[in-house]
């Protein structure tokens, strides 16, 4: 199956141009979006707060416990005494009610938290799904649909996951380092600038850290892109990589950008792995430190067995929120590619804008005018060169020529997917530029050779022309279209859904619906793109009588590569490299002996057995009118 090119590969990954993840700025954006919660976000520090307090008083709570029961234990020994249990059930009692009020206060932060992320992913995909309307068609041709569903998908659950879990974590670990260093120095000061020691080390290893992951976190974000990109692609096409044997260059494909992401994933993964147990072992550096110097700390009666017992504690509960802090940096990092590849989306140049004062035509007549139109996809390379013609109001205009002569481009300017160069499109007399997209398209019925159906009913897919038209309206459309022919013989009828992969019905009775939808929706101007190029020859001429029906009153571009379908045109534009060369009806066209009658003669002396047959069945259907 053949790719929309990228430009990327195994090699790609190395360039200096995957650590260009503005970490601070991508963050700041982020931050920026929670500026509506500030209230909730104030909340959330207040719970934090107070879950932190009533966790990290606990270890000094259970300190006392410990001495109660080391020294009611020397007592015993010594027959000076016994354990107070009454007094170590208090302590005890009181611990229970510390770590419950702990528990619901994290609880509470947790829960709000969550509808914080929730609503800021909402509103990202939003953005997203707005951004995408406002978009120049020109995007979406250079971009897979896969790179925007990747963006819409994996890259904001990456910032939710992010935002309802480690921005919490990071909240409560802040907190809790400072709590927890509060209460070890109220213990021991020496004993805690003894476990500080190692503060540095831990420091220096999350930079080693995060240095050598950073363009690996942005390099799996990037090339999970591509894989649904091209996953996308290879199913929705599959039919036609199988009929060409595409097999393996696609599984190559996928393979060389699947390699690529395994190397990202497995590698930004690996030193994501790293970090715990490197923290691990930093702290278990600092236990040991701790009971060297507590140990001896209390030899000397400086401080108790209980305080040693609570400071070892103290010491698990400090270098636990650190190591959390290193870990959540690498998923920061994960996050930063993300929320960058999502904003780098949000800032892509839009369409241009909506003039601020647009043209409303009250009673459009359809009166179409190219005035020294010029246009190219890009500007140095022009597709369409000097173009003037008009059609006039209710005439069927043709427009013919060879391959890439630049016939479904008009029908793109026509509609203001794209706007031109130089020069102008004038209907009734204004300049498109000066209407709303809109309200131009509104104005236009387009039946195209690439058919768009979707996952639902017959009914709805026929109706998606004109929303509020009634059952009775979209059933008269389909018996214009001829679509009723086959629709009966469905068990469901027109209540039938269409599934996603539009495989439960036929390329020509697909071509068939879009028709429907075209005359239900029952604009003033038409647009045909080899509108029966899918359907047999019996029905295209029951399609041609129903077109010409439509067509009648209205004006209509007929994009044609079949000649024998635009004879009776009003107008006939041939063009050839951008230009039109000649112009005319089918007659007189063919009388001046050049272009059109050479694409004409071409065309048909090979097929004159078969037009022979169209006309035939032409004659007999009016006959039976």
């Amino acid at each position: 199956m053949m790719m929309r090119g990228r430009g990327h590969g195994p090699g790609a990954m190395g360039g200096g141009d995957e650590k260009a993840n503005n970490f601070k700025a991508t963050m700041i954006k982020l931050a920026q979006y929670m500026r509506g919660h500030r209230l909730k976000l104030i909340f959330v520090v207040i719970f934090a707060v107070l879950s932190t307090i009533f966790n990290i008083i606990g270890p000094k709570v259970l300190g006392n416990a410990t001495t109660a029961v080391f020294e009611g234990a020397i007592a015993e020994m010594s027959g000076t005494g016994s354990i107070d249990f009454a007094y170590i059930g208090q302590i005890l009692g009181t611990m229970l009610i510390l770590y419950l009020f702990s528990s619901l206060f994290a609880y509470l932060m947790g829960y709000i938290m969550a509808g914080v992320s929730t609503d800021i992913t909402y509103r990202l995909r939003q953005e997203i799904s707005q951004k995408m309307n406002h978009m120049p068609l020109s995007y979406f041709d250079k971009t897979s649909q896969g790179e925007v569903l990747s963006r819409i998908t994996n890259d904001v659950d990456t910032v939710n996951q992010t935002l309802s879990q480690s921005l919490t974590q990071i909240i409560t670990s802040v907190i809790t380092v400072v709590g927890v260093l509060i209460m070890m120095l109220s213990i021991s000061p020496l004993l805690t600038l003894a476990s500080l020691v190692v503060i540095p080390i831990t420091l220096g290893v999350v930079g080693f850290i995060i240095k050598r992951s950073q363009v690996y976190f942005r390099a799996q974000q990037e090339y999970l892109g591509h894989v649904n990109g091209h996953v996308e692609e290879m199913f929705g096409g599959h039919r036609v990589m199988k009929a060409f044997n595409g097999e393996e260059r696609s599984i190559a494909q996928f393979e060389e950008y699947n390699d690529t992401l395994y190397a990202a994933g497995w590698k930004s993964q690996f030193y994501t792995g790293l970090m715990m147990p490197i923290m691990n072992f930093i702290g278990n550096l600092g236990y040991v430190i701790v009971v060297v110097v507590g140990s001896y700390l209390a030899i000397g009666g400086t401080i108790t067995v209980g305080d040693i017992q609570a400071f070892i504690q103290y010491v698990r509960q400090f270098n636990q929120p650190l190591a959390q802090l290193a870990n959540i940096s690498n998923i920061l990092q994960q996050t930063a590619a993300a929320a960058e590849r999502v904003f780098a989306f949000l800032a892509e140049s839009e369409q241009v804008p909506e003039t601020t004062q647009p043209v409303i035509i009250e009673a459009l007549q359809g009166h179409v005018e190219f005035r020294n139109v010029h246009f190219g996809y890009d500007p140095a390379e022009p597709v369409i060169k000097n173009l003037s013609a008009q059609a006039l109001s209710g005439q069927k205009v043709a427009i013919v020529g060879p391959t890439g002569a630049g016939k479904t481009t008009i029908v793109k300017l026509l509609m203001r997917f794209y706007d031109v160069n130089e020069g102008a499109i004038l209907v009734d007399g204004h300049d498109i530029r000066d209407l709303k997209r809109a309200d131009l398209r509104r104005s236009f019925g387009m039946v195209l050779q690439d058919t768009w159906l979707y996952n639902a009913s017959i009914m709805e897919n026929i109706r998606y022309g004109r929303p509020d038209a009634s059952d009775e309206e979209v059933i008269a459309a389909a018996k214009a279209a001829h679509v009723d022919h086959f629709v009966y013989t469905l068990p469901e009828g027109f209540a039938m859904e269409i599934n996603e992969e539009v495989t439960n019905i036929s390329q020509g009775q697909m071509q068939l619906l879009t028709i429907a939808r075209a005359i239900l929706a029952d604009p003033k101007m038409l647009i045909l793109d080899e509108a029966t190029s899918s359907v047999d020859t019996r029905t295209e001429v029951l399609i041609q009588k129903a077109m010409d029906r439509l067509m009648e009153g209205r004006t209509s571009f007929i994009i044609a590569h079949r000649l024998s379908t635009i004879r009776n045109a009003d107008l006939i534009l041939v063009m050839q490299d951008g230009d039109i060369v000649e112009q005319g009806q089918h007659e007189e066209l063919l009388a001046r002996d050049g272009v059109y009658a050479d694409l004409y003669y071409s065309q048909f002396d090979h097929f004159t057995e078969l037009e022979d047959d169209v006309d035939v069945t032409t004659a007999a259907l009016t006959a039976a009118d």
